[in-house]
């Protein structure tokens, strides 16, 4: 077959595309590659940040699971101590032990196991939430009673009736109190001068 000199030209021109399109489709394979190296690497990222955050995470629940392991049988040991407190309370109050020979031996024996008890939980973290004259706040006091009080603004604890304690900084038992309102005369008497 003889080749006339279109043919030839167009196989030349042909042949002078050729490395013209294998050095374009190499660089688009370089830039394929690339893109798909970014994207590895990027997951790569991703998948050890998320571990890092992970092994944080169990870090800080392992730490919270030391600390507050006992918080349920701090929680019910509170019992005691309240026991404890009942019982120095009853016996003070009742006047036939009260005048034995006996009761101030008993009710100092009383008072050393409650102050060791005591000593133990401030070991431990576990402190009594101070309530008496002080604004009442629902994130550590529990309202039991409204008090009339004239001397105290509507508001202020003014009874304790079971102590609240705190354990490492996050509430055990919030305090069961009785809060000031004002007295039912002082409202009466602000509503008729308002009303005038």
């Amino acid at each position: 077959m003889v080749m006339d000199k279109s043919d030839k030209e167009k196989s030349k021109i042909e042949a002078e595309k050729a490395p013209e399109n294998s050095r374009e489709d190499s660089q688009n394979k370089e830039i394929d590659i690339s893109g798909k190296l970014k994207d590895v690497e990027d997951r790569l990222l991703r998948s050890i940040a998320e571990l890092e955050n992970q092994r944080r995470r169990f870090e800080k629940e392992k730490q919270e699971a030391i600390e507050f392991g006992g918080f349920n049988f701090a929680l019910e040991s509170l019992a005691i101590l309240d026991n404890i407190d009942r019982a120095i309370n009853s016996f003070e109050q009742d006047p036939q032990i009260k005048n034995n020979k006996d009761f101030d031996k008993v009710i100092n024996g009383i008072k050393i196991l409650k102050e060791d008890l005591t000593s133990i939980f401030k070991k431990n973290g576990i402190e009594s939430i101070k309530c008496i004259n002080e604004k009442f706040d629902p994130n550590f006091h529990q309202a039991m009673l409204e008090v009339e009080d004239k001397k105290n603004e509507p508001g202020t604890i003014v009874q304790e009736v079971q102590k609240g304690y705190m354990m490492k900084g996050r509430l055990l038992r919030p305090a069961f109190v009785g809060v000031s309102k004002k007295s039912v005369k002082t409202e009466k008497s602000e509503e008729k001068s308002e009303k005038k």
